[in-house]
């Protein structure tokens, strides 16, 4: 999108407000009413047994999986690869392991999700889909960004100083667009 072009205009959204509150308040119900239906089939103990033990299972993955998830960041970044599969890795190890927790059982399946190394892809891929079609809702062309970043699409070049050229006061400045 050139400078010319107007950008498109900001779309409302008066349907969000009320869904996140929906949500912060249908979570903590979904939570205690399974709280309270596996503490009556099994027992209160068990129960909360089996949420500490959740507790240490996410803590441990979230380690384990955050270190293998930071290594790759850094790889990647070592390397000159754009780390956007590694940066939602990380932020997917990041929340499952918060989600793993709490103590609730509703937010431990979301939480496993994001941070068991197989199930994790299926979680990163659909969020790649939500922010690309974001993107490219805001009229952003993802291919141009990472054209600008990755090593592959430098071009090579040297700079000539003002003075090796006669006459060279006002520089030209070329504006424009590389189309494949």
């Amino acid at each position: 999108m050139t400078s010319a072009q107007p950008r498109p205009p900001r779309t409302r959204r008066p349907w969000l407000a009320p869904l996140v509150l929906l949500f912060f308040i249908a979570v903590p119900i979904i939570e205690v009413w399974l709280l309270v239906s596996v503490g009556q089939r099994i027992g209160a103990l068990p129960t909360l047994g089996i949420l500490l033990l959740e507790a240490i299972l996410g803590a441990w993955l979230m380690r384990r999986e955050g270190t293998k998830a930071w290594t790759a960041l850094n790889q990647a970044i070592a390397t000159g690869k754009l780390p956007g599969g590694e940066l939602l890795d990380a932020v997917l190890i990041l929340v499952g392991g918060v989600l793993v927790m709490l103590p609730g059982f509703f937010t431990d399946i979301f939480g496993l999700i994001f941070l068991l190394p197989f199930t994790r892809p299926f979680a990163r891929n659909l969020l790649q889909l939500f922010i690309a079609r974001r993107a490219a809702r805001s009229g952003v062309n993802i291919d141009v960004m990472r054209a600008k970043v990755e090593r592959d699409t430098v071009i090579r070049g040297e700079t000539v100083p003002d003075d090796a050229m006669p006459g060279a006061s006002d520089p030209i400045v070329i504006k424009g667009e590389i189309e494949p």
